[in-house]
C-alpha cells in the first residue's frame, strides 16, 4: 500500500463552505458547516503544498502545485492535480480509476483501477468534496482537536481515526483543519505508524468555479502507453 500513498492521498482533499450556527458546541458547528456545504458543492480550485516526512532518515520531500475538482453527481467526482518542481506529476481521478503521468519520464501513464477497493475511495471522499457529516462519521471516529491557525487562517482541527481496518493499516490517524471563516479544509495531515506523515496545505481556495471537463484529461504525447499497477477485480 505504501507505494500507492500518492494515489490515495490525492483523493481525499477539501471540505466546502457553510455557516456556523450560533450557540452550537464546536464539533456540532463543524458538522453543520459540512452539511450546509454538501448541498451546494459543485467543485473547487486551490493551490497545494505537500510535505512527505520520513522520520527515520529525518528527511522531508516538499512539493507544490494545484488541484481542481468537479462534481458530476452526488457520489461522482473528477479530480485533477498538477505537481510542479524537479519531479512534476499530472494526476487525474475519475470514479475508481486513478491515472498519473510523470513528464520527466514520458511515454507511460501509471494507472490504478480500484474496482472492489472503491470502498476505500468512498472513505477518502468522506473527507471532503461535499460529503455530509454522516458520511464522515460513518467512516471515522471523530474527536475535536481545537482551534489553530493555519497559513494565517483561523481553523478548527478535527482528529479522525479510520474505522476500516484496511484504511487504518495505511493511516493511524488523519487530521483536518477546517476554516472557521470559509468552512473548507485549510490543511490535512495523514499519520503513518512509523511516525511518518504527509501534510497538505491548501491556499487560494476558489469554491464552485467553472471548470470544463477537458481539464480532467492528462496532457500527454500521442501514443503514450498505460502501465496498470492495480487492476480492478
Amino acid at each position: 500500500m505504501r507505494r500507492w500513498r500518492f494515489f490515495f492521498v490525492l483523493i481525499g482533499t477539501l471540505l466546502a463552505t457553510g455557516a456556523r450556527a450560533p450557540g452550537q458546541d464546536p464539533l456540532a458547528a463543524v458538522f453543520a458547516r459540512i452539511d450546509a456545504a454538501a448541498s451546494r458543492f459543485k467543485g473547487l480550485a486551490a493551490n497545494i503544498r505537500r510535505v512527505d516526512h520520513e522520520e527515520v532518515i529525518h528527511e522531508e520531500d516538499v512539493e507544490t502545485g494545484t488541484i481542481k475538482v468537479k462534481r458530476q453527481r452526488p457520489k461522482e467526482l473528477l479530480v485533477r492535480m498538477d505537481i510542479q518542481g524537479t519531479n512534476p506529476k499530472q494526476a487525474v481521478v475519475n470514479g475508481s480509476k486513478v491515472q498519473v503521468y510523470y513528464p520527466n519520464n514520458p511515454g507511460e501513464i501509471q494507472v490504478l483501477e480500484l474496482g472492489k477497493k472503491k470502498s476505500l475511495v468512498d472513505q477518502y471522499m468522506a473527507l471532503g468534496f461535499g460529503g455530509s457529516s454522516n458520511d464522515l462519521r460513518a467512516a471515522y471516529v471523530i474527536n475535536l482537536g481545537g482551534p489553530e491557525t493555519v497559513a494565517g487562517e483561523a481553523t478548527t482541527r478535527l482528529e479522525l481515526t479510520p474505522k476500516s481496518s484496511e484504511l487504518l493499516d495505511q493511516w493511524k490517524r488523519i487530521d483536518l483543519w477546517i476554516s472557521d471563516k470559509g468552512g473548507y479544509a485549510a490543511q490535512q495531515k495523514f499519520y503513518e505508524k512509523a511516525r511518518n506523515y504527509i501534510l497538505i496545505t491548501y491556499t487560494n481556495v476558489e469554491l464552485n468555479p467553472t471548470i470544463p471537463d477537458s481539464v480532467f484529461h492528462l496532457d500527454v504525447p500521442k501514443g503514450t502507453k498505460q502501465e496498470i499497477l492495480l487492476r480492478k477485480k
